[in-house]
């Protein structure tokens, strides 16, 4: 671990973990919750979310107003996030306005108060946010396609919840849910820039010292079974999410997963961009990705179409799925391991990424992964790793959503016949 680095455990299970950064005069700290959607309850589905919401919505000594206006006074940002496996509280200041932050999100992490009031306008902004949802299809997409993945367990539910839970979910499933899963045990707090290790402990243990001292709760966990979602919508567009089962954050073909990815369809130079926008003029946008989780994950294909190209697009994107499992070039894995690199370190230019990679890495790995060593991982992935790694992945059980005029859209019996073609 870099000597900027330094780790302090607190009493209550919490763990501080802290980058001093230099030439930077800023500095970005926040809570991160190792609670998500994964850990939710079928009946309280979207309680995460809500909870992020009312976070800025008041405490026992600072109303709404006035934790935008504090932070607000000083030129600082206040923002946070829910993810599946994890909740995010942080803030980004100048270094000298670093205790008020930290004042601040231990208050609301501590002590939200939950008015009644607040509570209802928000419900209907979050309610207002999943329509915007729902009438955005290369957005919703994904949570259809999440779902046809992992059904009837929390690992498929919608980060945002469903609108019929949202509108009757009372104040106490939010205060309940926020008392079993808000815990040190499964809080690290993490800050990168302008600062000193002792003075972020010493802040923390006062403000945080609320925090109950208990390990949170584990998820259930994720059982991919796969499938075939379609809705026909009066669209422009087919809107389609191609997937498999993928691969743990721990799992040894992590980096030879990522990097398959990125070659496959990271970027311009990339095979399904090339073939299947360059060449054939089939998409506007058509790209690969990677979903890791503490357990498993997903790799999936992305393609938004016209009607008439629905029925040319698959066959030919399937066809580079197969092509990559046995026929890969060195120079196209050179220019998949240079962009891997490259975003790895230019992230962590930002004081922001820093503290948030710092937060990942404890609560993925236990540990704090030095930089070299990423690199290093990357650098040796092999032409044998990509390949073998993408007969692990596109041999499996796929995963089909498709929205739009998707009357020509081949369905998943069909697309696993032209896999194992």
């Amino acid at each position: 671990m870099s000597d900027a680095i330094r780790l302090t455990r607190l009493e209550n299970g919490l763990t501080i973990v802290t980058e001093r950064m230099e030439r930077v005069e800023t500095v970005s700290f926040g809570a991160y919750v190792g609670t998500g959607t994964r850990h939710e309850a079928a009946a309280e589905n979207g309680v995460s979310h809500f909870l992020e919401h009312m976070a800025f919505k008041g405490t026992e000594r600072r109303s709404a107003a006035e934790i935008a206006e504090e932070i607000e006074a000083v030129g600082g940002h206040i923002n946070a996030y829910t993810a599946r496996e994890q909740t995010a509280y942080y803030v980004k200041l100048l270094k000298e306005d670093l205790p008020l932050g930290i004042d601040i999100i231990g208050d609301i992490l501590c002590h939200s108060a939950f008015v009644p009031e607040e509570l209802e306008r928000e419900r209907g902004v979050i309610l207002q946010e999943i329509g915007q949802a729902n009438d955005t299809p290369d957005d919703i997409i994904f949570d259809h396609f999440q779902e046809t993945a992992f059904p009837d367990q929390p690992m498929g539910r919608p980060t945002l919840g469903r609108e019929a839970i949202i509108r009757a979910m009372p104040r106490a499933t939010l205060v309940e849910y926020m008392a079993r899963h808000y815990a040190g045990e499964n809080t690290v707090i993490a800050a990168a820039g302008a600062l000193e290790h002792a003075e972020v402990v010493a802040l923390v243990r006062r403000h945080f010292a609320d925090l109950p001292a208990r390990p949170g709760i584990v998820a259930a966990a994720a059982r991919y079974r796969g499938g075939e979602f379609r809705e026909a919508r009066d669209l422009d567009q087919a809107h389609i999410v191609l997937g498999f089962p993928g691969l743990a954050y721990s799992d040894p073909d992590y980096y030879a997963a990522l990097l398959l990815s990125t070659l496959l369809g990271g970027g311009m130079s990339s095979r399904l961009f090339q073939e299947v926008r360059e060449k054939r003029g089939l998409v506007y946008s058509i790209y690969s990705f990677t979903a890791p989780y503490a357990d498993g994950g997903l790799f999936g294909v992305y393609a938004g179409t016209g009607e008439k190209e629905a029925a040319e697009l698959l066959p030919v994107a399937l066809g580079e799925l197969r092509k990559v499992q046995d026929q890969v070039g060195e120079a196209e894995l050179a220019r998949a391991r240079a962009q891997v690199k490259a975003s790895v370190l230019m992230s962590l230019e930002s004081t922001g990424a820093r503290a948030e990679h710092l937060a990942r890495q404890l609560q993925v790995f236990g540990r704090v992964i030095p930089t070299e060593e990423t690199v290093a991982r990357i650098s040796a992935v092999t032409i044998a790793d990509i390949e073998r790694t993408a007969r692990r992945l596109f041999r499996a059980a796929p995963t089909l959503a498709a929205l739009g005029p998707i009357g020509r859209v081949p369905g998943v019996a069909a697309i696993a016949e032209l896999l194992a073609a």
